[in-house]
């Protein structure tokens, strides 16, 4: 157990810690909430490429939901008939089923060590972590503009994280029409339902835990926001160059 604890801090605590140290001690006015935001910037630039395979592979997805509901219709009650021809479709389609969840994981580790970080607090004996190119602060006030305390909780950024949150869950859902007098399966109400159900767990979580938490999930959804429309932008205008025929 020991072992792991040490690779922990080795590989992700003591580089998040120092990165977040650095970031709050050179940057003007030394806000520890502005370092908050610029590392979960950091990490969402570092991880760009693994995000825009997710918002294509999030357009592909909602582009083979027809063939999708045709297998399951075709093999309504041989579910491995229905799963392996559903599989092969990805194959052939060149789709990558967990490419969407990509972004996600990679997060996981950064909530880890933030939920580390600011459920108990940076007191002085945690900076002998720092590396020897980052200066040691003489005091470290974690605050947001010099006025919300990072190490509390905030029920207004909690709710402005979820609110982002249902924003980008509503820009990601494909906009499908259900079928006069058809029956919608499970699967579609819960995709219908997630953007309103997640987004208030998310704000019952985020509000129950330090601040810091709803400044990162408010950051990374809005980066998320954004490169949803920058990529599908993006994508269009490549396809409308492409499709269009030359004079």
């Amino acid at each position: 157990m020991d072992f792991f604890i040490a690779i922990y801090e080795l590989f992700l605590y003591q580089p998040i810690f120092n990165l977040l140290i650095f970031f709050s001690q050179n940057i003007p006015g030394q806000d520890f909430g502005v370092a908050v935001i610029l590392l979960t910037l950091a990490v969402r630039i570092v991880s760009y490429p693994l995000g825009a395979q997710a918002v294509r592979a999030q357009k592909r997805f909602a582009e083979l939901q027809p063939k999708i509901k045709e297998i399951q219709e075709k093999f309504k009650n041989k579910k491995e008939e229905q799963t392996k021809a559903i599989l092969e479709m990805y194959r052939t389609s060149k789709v990558n089923p967990f490419a969407t969840f990509a972004p996600f994981l990679m997060q996981i580790p950064i909530f880890i060590v933030l939920y580390h970080i600011f459920s108990k607090g940076i007191h002085v004996d945690q900076l002998h972590l720092l590396y020897s190119f980052v200066s040691v602060p003489p005091m470290v006030e974690v605050s947001f503009l010099g006025v919300l305390n990072l190490n509390e909780q905030s029920f207004a950024l909690a709710l402005v994280a979820g609110v982002l949150q249902f924003v980008q869950l509503k820009q990601a859902s494909p906009s499908s029409k259900r079928k006069k007098g058809s029956k919608p399966d499970i699967a579609s109400l819960m995709q219908r339902q997630m953007p309103y159900i997640f987004p208030v767990l998310l704000v019952w979580v985020a509000a129950n835990l330090p601040s810091a938490f709803g400044l990162y999930l408010a950051t990374t959804t809005l980066f998320s926001i954004w490169q949803h429309w920058f990529i599908t932008r993006k994508d269009h205008a490549h396809a409308s160059e492409t499709t269009t025929p030359n004079n």
